[in-house]
């Protein structure tokens, strides 16, 4: 009987040897790791909208279940109120809506900021008069706001509107958290070409490691039940103050508490010739 070589094909060809598989090479490396980062990108976005949904959900249910209530209360004939029990009301109603309203301007802050929309208009401006109007806009407080803002303070370059709610929001967190005893403290100083404002307090402080995440958008680092907001006030404050060319950092003060620096920068100073120059406008 005739047989056939041990390595022939019956078709007459023979068959190579089978070789090792080849390995996916480098792109499809790149490749997977393109699309897990895509995936972790997409799970951040969605945990992100979670905590967007649970921050504000309780935030915008709080003002305005108060003011419902208010409101309920002034238009229910059922039970008589008296004059001071009107007043109650309507205050409780109004301080109730500001909450909501600050609260929707900060949400819309967020927005305009993440997708650079955010229209500011740097110019030279006094920096004392822009926390006067600062703590003006903040109407009547139950406590004090103490400052030190010196008179020949450089001049800043920013956008008044802007700054005054940067400052404005820092004010509110200060408050938050300051003990009664101690209310926040405003000083302002020269730093080389730039004015630094610093808002102080003596509250519980953030710790060092958690400074960075402190202004993360929706980020409460107050332990639940507690005083924390929607978490977006000091995230509003930098990005408003870095659209002017500014910064917003948070250091520990001195003895206990959080201490929030703005640094804007100083206007350029006028030439003596020009200051001379000057001459006041009477009027006719």
């Amino acid at each position: 009987m005739n047989g056939m070589p041990a390595g022939d094909h019956p078709s007459g060809r023979s068959r190579a040897p089978a070789g090792p598989r080849r390995r996916p090479g480098p792109w499809w490396l790149a490749l997977l790791h393109g699309l897990a980062s895509q995936a972790a990108r997409a799970a951040e976005a969605d945990r992100g909208r979670v905590a967007l949904l649970a921050a504000v959900s309780h935030d915008l249910r709080a003002p305005l279940a108060a003011a419902k209530a208010a409101v309920s209360g002034l238009r229910s004939g059922d039970v008589p109120i008296t004059a001071d029990d009107r007043d109650e009301l309507l205050a409780t109603a109004e301080e109730s809506l500001d909450q909501l309203a600050r609260l929707v301007a900060s949400l819309l802050d967020v927005s305009r900021l993440q997708a650079g929309e955010q229209a500011v208009f740097p110019r030279p401006a006094d920096l004392g008069d822009i926390v006067a109007d600062s703590l003006y806009g903040m109407g009547s407080q139950a406590r004090p706001v103490l400052t030190d803002i010196p008179s020949g303070l450089p001049a800043v370059v920013a956008d008044p509107v802007i700054t005054e709610r940067v400052i404005g929001n820092l004010i509110s967190n200060a408050l938050r958290y300051s003990p009664t005893a101690s209310p926040p403290l405003l000083t302002a100083r020269p730093r080389g070409d730039r004015v630094e404002l610093r808002v102080v307090d003596h509250g519980p402080g953030i710790p060092q490691a958690d400074r960075k995440r402190a202004f993360l958008p929706f980020c409460r680092l107050g332990t639940p039940g507690s005083r924390a907001g929607v978490g977006l006030g000091l995230v509003v404050s930098r990005g408003l103050a870095e659209a002017m060319g500014g910064t917003v950092e948070a250091e520990e003060t001195p003895g206990g508490g959080l201490t929030t620096v703005v640094s804007l920068p100083a206007a350029p100073a006028l030439p003596a010739a020009e200051i001379g120059a000057a001459r006041p406008i009477r009027a006719a």
